[in-house]
């Protein structure tokens, strides 16, 4: 399978990296806004094809699958873009801006019969079964709550600052704990809630969201792009709990008695970068004929999103990118 990188900032050099070591895939094309900028990418990872507008390299009919790795601000005009040129679309977190922006690529997506997919890596990735096999083993009891979280010191970075390009905390990292909370609970949760720290443009600098389930499990979850948190995930049952270390790419996965002493460590497989486990679905998908990832199904992907919108309104976040 050929790819081509919609973009060229560093979370596309992460990609070429990874897909450089995999078998069965290849990276065939670049583009960026600037020519220089994507021969230079090609030249570090002996990608063939580099582009300096987008629309040229979707024009490239050797491309079967267009990864977009542009700013949230973006996804939209992009991943639209490459429907529009019949190409298979692996899209970069978050999704979109909001969720009737998601409907309607995944419409698009399903008409023409094309993979669309979310790159939520973690949705993909080993240590998502290994969580769920844990939990429902009944190694820590009957769950009641968990907690997860993510930060790191990104707030000087400009697509996180401006409200044009869809910055934040909640769309970059918030959408990490949201999909653990999800992945653990599901998502037929019956109300959020929502406090942030707002910026003078309007995006939230951190966050903290409740969100409660119908049975009466609680998460509670935390963003933040002006500290460093230990990005833990612990699920709370009435025998002990399961520490996650890394809910952005599982480090490890520990299970505590009541006595909070260790009782079982669950082995994380090796990777390339993490990166590997959503590329490899989309190339399965695609190899079958199917439009979506089971790992992530664009149904979820727009849950997600409805999820998002409903926090930006209780915190009063709407960005300057959208309609």
């Amino acid at each position: 399978m050929k790819i081509g990188i919609l973009g060229a900032g560093s979370i596309a050099h992460k990609m070429a990296e990874t897909v450089s070591s995999m078998e069965k895939v290849e990276t065939y094309a670049v583009a960026s806004r600037s020519l220089e900028k994507a021969e230079e990418f090609a030249k570090q990872y002996q990608i063939p094809k580099a582009y300096g507008n987008y629309e040229a390299m979707l024009m490239e009919p050797s491309v079967d699958l267009i990864y977009v790795a542009t700013p949230h601000s973006h996804h939209y005009e992009h991943v639209k873009m490459c429907l529009e040129h019949g190409k298979h679309v692996l899209c970069e977190k978050a999704f979109m801006v909001n969720s009737s922006q998601a409907k309607e690529v995944a419409e698009i997506a399903r008409e023409k019969n094309l993979l669309l997919a979310e790159a939520i890596w973690t949705r993909y990735m080993p240590s998502r079964s290994l969580i769920r096999e844990a939990v429902d083993s009944g190694i820590i009891g009957e769950v009641t709550s968990l907690t997860a979280n993510l930060g790191y010191v990104i707030k000087d970075k400009e697509r996180l600052i401006k409200s044009e390009l869809g910055g934040g905390a909640l769309l970059d990292l918030g959408v990490y704990p949201i999909n653990f909370a999800l992945m653990v609970f599901g998502d037929d949760y019956q109300d959020v809630s929502a406090q942030a720290v707002l910026s003078d443009q309007g995006i939230d600098l951190q966050n903290s969201i409740t969100m409660r389930w119908r049975d009466g499990r609680m998460a509670v979850l935390h963003s933040n792009m002006q500290a460093l948190t230990d990005r833990r995930g612990i699920i709370y049952g009435d025998k002990g709990y399961l520490v996650v270390e890394n809910i952005n790419n599982c480090e490890a996965i520990s299970a505590y008695d009541r006595n909070r002493v260790l009782i079982k460590q669950y082995e994380i497989p090796e990777q390339i970068t993490g990166y590997e486990y959503e590329v490899e679905a989309c190339r399965k998908a695609i190899e079958r004929g199917a439009v979506e990832c089971g790992e992530m199904p664009l149904a979820d992907s727009i849950a997600v999103m409805e999820l998002v919108d409903r926090i930006k309104e209780i915190l009063g976040i709407h960005y300057a990118c959208e309609a």
